[in-house]
């Protein structure tokens, strides 16, 4: 009977060697579970620091996840940083691809920067709470009224508080090997304010995470930061050409920073 308690020590380290599927729902749970007790680390650090909901609590998060990376066997690779080196508020967008975009997210993440999240997220725990004392910016994306108001306040908010706004444009998860049509409320926000568009584009996960197939070894994420794109001058009527240009940029990218790591690592295997 001693002896039993040893046995989930063994099995585990077995399982992670013999099996791709056990693999993956380890490094999920593991990742979600660590991401929720480094939550609860930074809430009181948020309270402290700043007193409640503030912007500056990212600087907080930031410090907290970046090491996460190397929990769960990844590497980030970054290139364009001196487009970031931009005075004022922007809008930055990216592609989504899960989850895990919130790695390179906090990578690169400048100060005065926050994202805009899907309203559920405001209920995950402790995550949820400490999104909520960094600032982001909570949207209802079934509502497409409120989503366009939001917008609009938040357009203000980054003027008068001289803030950065992070947008996925692609408005949910992606992982098919290409980037899906751009909706239109990053390029509305940026025309608004008047302030210019930085794209940041997330090479493929697809040699590292499957999720349908259940795949999650180590691997590389290369991120590219793009040339900033201004808006002065912009109207409405402009933010169509502005979405178009934008994602024919960041598509390109896409391919080229997605293959070169395929190159350097090679595909996934099953």
């Amino acid at each position: 009977m001693d002896v039993l308690w040893m046995v989930p020590l063994l099995l585990l380290p077995l399982l992670m060697w013999t099996s791709s599927t056990f693999v993956f729902y380890f490094k999920k749970f593991f990742y979600v579970a660590w991401m929720m007790v480094l939550a609860l680390v930074g809430i009181p650090f948020c309270l402290l620091k700043s007193g409640g909901r503030d912007i500056e609590n990212m600087r907080v998060i930031r410090f907290l996840v970046r090491h996460v990376k190397y929990l769960l066997g990844l590497r980030i690779e970054v290139s364009g940083w001196e487009h970031l080196q931009t005075e004022g508020p922007y809008v930055i967008i990216s592609n989504h691809q899960s989850s895990l975009d919130v790695l390179g997210l906090m990578e690169i993440l400048p100060d005065r920067c926050t994202t805009i999240a899907k309203k559920e997220l405001v209920y995950a725990g402790t995550v949820g709470l400490i999104c909520w004392l960094g600032g982001i910016v909570f949207i209802n994306r079934k509502k497409t009224s409120d989503a366009k108001s939001v917008m609009a306040e938040a357009a203000k908010t980054m003027l008068d508080e001289q803030i950065r706004l992070w947008v996925f444009p692609e408005g949910t998860r992606n992982q098919n090997g290409d980037l899906l049509p751009f909706k239109k409320g990053a390029f509305h926000l940026a025309v608004q304010a008047q302030v210019p568009i930085i794209p940041v584009v997330f090479s493929s996960y697809g040699n590292f995470y499957l999720r349908k197939e259940k795949q999650f070894k180590s691997g590389t994420i290369k991120l590219k930061i793009l040339p900033k794109i201004e808006t002065k001058g912009m109207t409405a009527d402009d933010v169509a050409s502005l979405s178009d240009k934008s994602f024919d940029l960041m598509r390109t990218a896409f391919l080229e920073v997605s293959d070169s790591v395929i190159k350097s690592n090679g595909p996934l295997r099953h």
